[in-house]
């Protein structure tokens, strides 16, 4: 394997992270709520940016409709 399919390529990613400095806690921006609270300690939390993999959106595959004949 070479070296790029080994590791992802990271991009500048908006999060949220817990304000306690002892809670590890935090989400991904577009994936928080709009009050985002802390799902660990239920603390407060604050805008921050992480370099993490981009997330791929799955496209699910539309099943066929059956038409009725009446």
């Amino acid at each position: 394997m070479t070296e790029e399919q080994e590791k992802p390529k990271l991009v500048p990613t908006k999060i949220y992270k817990c304000k306690d400095a002892e809670c590890k806690a935090w989400v991904r921006e577009e994936l928080a709520a709009a009050e985002p609270v802390c799902p660990i300690c239920k603390g407060p939390m604050h805008r921050s940016i992480r370099h993490l993999p981009a997330l791929q959106n799955k496209i699910k595959k539309k099943k066929p409709v059956k038409k009725d004949l009446f």
